[in-house]
């Protein structure tokens, strides 16, 4: 199928661009291959719901792209000839910043073609699938590695009967109520926002709407709209503990999401780097960004910060004592150390080692949560597969290289700055 209206219309404009200057320039430079790779993205996200996670480009790409999307087999095609002219290129005689382009999107171009494979059906074993989809094999651990975190947590909450119940039963004393949980959020988001103006500059105009949801398989979700602006959604299915107002303000807002999605648009419009303008949700950004956004609680709300605002500020408003505030940030810190169960829990569910029950099990068990959240994250791991990674895997990451930096947080708020500022990938940010 040749270029369609739209797409040819672009190609003459960038050969009378060229044409102006005197300079020639074939389909094969690296800024063609970046355009053609955003209208390959488009053309996925018009065959998978979803697939598009944000688009701040030109809009009638997208429109012809929803419109006129090639099949999957041309996808596919148009992937590896992609990948044929960025490979051909000559990156021994290219500057370092193109050199990163290239390789930039070369993983991003085999990302996009193994998630054609999976959409017509493919299915990989789970550490090949995220090696795949991001650019990152995570470590997976033997759930018996997480037994002495459960005896830690088993110390933090006494009592008799099993220790998921007990947890329950502890966790319930820390729910917000509804009619206080906006203004709690609020309260948190500002913080969240006060700590990261004072490392980073962000445009006068950011801003994000804040809305509840419900019958959703994620716990909040940031839809960036372009132009400096968020939509962040936050799902009201379950009880929402107060430590989750921190959590989500830092993820989905400052300096999580919200401001990864200002940080690309400017990569896009300030440096012209066109594939910037399109989000794919699977790609070797995701553990960047999902452990990003992880990371930047610590890195907001270093060592005990956390527990004195939320204690001063956050607990009152939600009609809590802040007295037990102390106990809860220690409960808090010994269940991070069980994030990496997950996992390796959907790796066995997904490659077939367990059945969905026993899955369940395992969740409540080492997630330490009821049949409600277990059934809530395991509908997540069946919807976003190994997706799964990008949350403790990537938090590992981003902190490791954060914190090579340098010991004070200010290295630590630079070295996170750079990782928004750059092409990078996930082999980049390795030692």
């Amino acid at each position: 199928m040749g270029l369609s209206a739209s797409r040819l219309f672009a190609s003459l404009l960038i050969m009378i661009s060229l044409a102006a200057t005197g300079t020639a320039q074939p389909r094969s430079t690296p800024d063609a291959a970046a355009q053609d790779y955003v209208h390959l993205v488009l053309e996925i996200g018009a065959h998978e719901k979803g697939y598009v996670d944000a688009y701040f480009g030109p809009p009638e790409w997208r429109t012809e792209a929803e419109a006129h999307p090639r099949g999957i087999a041309e996808l596919k095609a148009e992937a590896d000839r992609i990948q044929s002219v960025l490979s051909a290129q000559n990156v021994s005689a290219q500057q370092p910043v193109e050199r990163h382009r290239n390789a930039w999107l070369r993983a991003n171009v085999a990302s996009a073609r193994s998630r054609l494979d999976m959409i017509e059906g493919a299915r990989f074993r789970f550490l090949d699938e995220a090696t795949r989809l991001f650019a990152l094999t995570p470590a997976l651990h033997p759930l018996a590695t997480y037994d002495p975190v459960l005896a830690r947590i088993e110390t933090l909450v006494p009592g008799d009967g099993p220790l998921v119940e007990r947890m329950e039963d502890f966790r319930r004393r820390y729910v917000i109520p509804p009619d206080r949980l906006d203004a709690v959020m609020n309260a948190a988001i500002a913080e969240c926002r006060r700590r990261s103006l004072a490392h980073m500059q962000l445009p006068a105009n950011e801003q994000f709407t804040m809305t509840f949801v419900t019958h959703q398989s994620w716990s909040a979700y940031n839809w960036y709209q372009g132009n400096n602006q968020s939509l962040i959604e936050v799902n009201t299915d379950l009880p929402i503990y107060i430590d989750r107002a921190v959590s989500l303000g830092c993820h989905e807002g400052y300096p999580g999401h919200h401001v990864q999605g200002i940080y690309n648009e400017r990569l896009y419009r300030e440096r012209g780097l066109v594939e910037f303008s399109v989000a794919p949700l699977y790609a070797p950004a995701s553990p960047i960004n999902e452990g990003g956004a992880d990371y930047g609680v610590d890195l907001a709300f270093p060592g005990d910060e956390r527990i004195g605002f939320e204690a001063k500020e956050l607990y009152p408003l939600a009609g809590l004592d802040p007295a037990t505030a102390p106990l809860y940030g220690a409960l808090r810190k010994a269940l991070n150390d069980l994030a990496g169960a997950r996992l390796t829990i959907a790796a066995m569910y997904l490659d077939g080692e367990i059945d969905r029950a026993r899955a369940l099990e395992l969740t409540q068990r080492y997630g330490l949560v009821s049949r409600e959240r277990a059934e809530q994250s395991l509908a997540f791991t069946e919807h976003y597969r190994s997706y799964v990674i990008n949350y403790s895997a990537g938090k590992d990451l981003i902190g490791a290289y954060a914190e090579r930096a340098g010991n004070d947080q200010t290295a630590h708020w630079e070295a996170c700055e750079r990782i928004l500022s750059e092409a990078l990938l996930p082999p980049d940010l390795a030692p």
